[in-house]
C-alpha cells in the first residue's frame, strides 16, 4: 500500500488570471481562479477599484503572459466610472482591446432595511445572484471578481468574528471592521481577499505613485495589505502592496 497524495482540483484544472504582479500572483498561487467568485472586501481608498481595473486589463493578456486571452466586462455601481485611470493603466499593458463600462444603480446595503422580512429577501437575492454567477463562471470558464464594503464592528455583546461572518478579526486603518454584506453573502462566494491600509507609510524607490510625497531617502508611499481570509485552494496569508501610476504592485519582504 502506498499513500495517495490528493491534490486540490482547483489547482489542477482551473485556469487563473494574473494580477499583473508576480508578488500578488504568488500570494494567490498563480492569480484569480476561473470557475468561481472571488471577493475583494475593503473600506474606501484601499485599492478595490484599482485592482479591478488592473484585472480588467490583465484578463485580455495572452495565456503566455498569465492572462486569459479574452474580453473583460466591468459592471460599476458608482458614478462616475474611472475611465481616466483605466486609460492610464492601459499604457502599462500592450494591446488592450476596446472596453465599454456598464453602470448599475443597485446597492445591496441601501435597498433593504434591517427588518426580518427584508433580511430574508436580501438573503434570497444573494443566493440567487451568486447561483447565476457561479453557473455562468463554470459554463464559460470565467474569473468573476466582486467587491464589498466594510462597516465598523462594535463588539458590545461579545460576538466573535465567526458570528458576523468575517471569519476572524479584520482591521483597517487601526479600526476593527467586518464585511458589510454579512454572513449570508459570505456563504455565496468562493474566496475572500481583504484589503487594508497599513498604519505607517514606507519609503520605496519608485515613481509615479497615486499617493506619495518625496523624501530624502526616496518616495514615501502609503502601503496597503492584501490578506487571504478564506479560499478553497489557499492558506491564510498576506502581503503588502502599493499603488503607482503604472499599476498595483506587491512589496517584497
Amino acid at each position: 500500500m502506498h499513500p495517495i497524495k490528493v491534490e486540490n482540483p482547483l489547482n489542477l484544472i482551473t485556469q487563473k488570471c494574473t494580477l499583473g504582479c508576480p508578488i500578488l500572483d504568488h500570494l494567490l498561487d498563480g492569480g484569480v481562479p476561473c470557475n468561481s467568485i472571488t471577493e475583494l472586501v475593503a473600506e474606501s481608498g484601499c485599492g478595490k477599484t484599482q485592482l479591478c481595473l488592473q484585472l480588467l486589463l490583465c484578463a485580455q493578456l495572452p495565456a503566455s503572459r498569465g492572462g486569459l486571452g479574452a474580453a473583460s466586462f466591468y459592471i460599476h455601481s458608482e458614478f462616475p466610472f474611472p475611465l481616466r485611470r483605466l486609460r492610464q493603466l492601459s499604457l502599462s499593458f500592450p494591446h488592450p482591446t476596446a472596453m465599454t463600462p456598464w453602470t448599475a444603480s443597485l446597492s445591496m446595503q441601501s435597498e433593504f432595511d434591517n427588518k426580518p422580512s427584508d433580511l430574508k429577501r436580501r438573503s434570497s437575492l444573494f443566493f440567487g445572484i451568486a447561483g447565476k454567477l457561479k453557473s455562468i463562471a463554470k459554463r464559460f470558464s470565467l474569473a468573476i471578481v466582486v467587491t464589498n464594503q466594510v462597516v465598523d464592528l462594535i463588539d458590545s455583546d461579545g460576538a466573535n468574528g465567526l458570528q458576523v461572518g468575517n471569519f476572524g478579526y479584520l482591521y483597517s486603518s487601526g479600526r476593527r471592521v467586518c464585511p458589510a454584506l454579512g454572513l449570508s453573502w459570505a456563504n455565496c462566494i468562493n474566496s475572500r481577499l481583504f484589503l487594508s491600509r497599513c498604519k505607517e507609510a514606507g519609503t520605496i524607490a519608485t515613481s509615479g505613485s497615486e499617493d506619495q510625497s518625496c523624501g530624502e531617502l526616496g518616495v514615501m508611499m502609503m502601503k496597503r495589505r492584501m490578506q487571504v481570509v478564506f479560499a478553497p485552494h489557499l492558506p491564510e496569508s498576506s502581503c503588502e502592496f502599493v499603488i503607482v501610476r503604472e499599476g498595483v504592485f506587491g512589496v517584497g519582504s
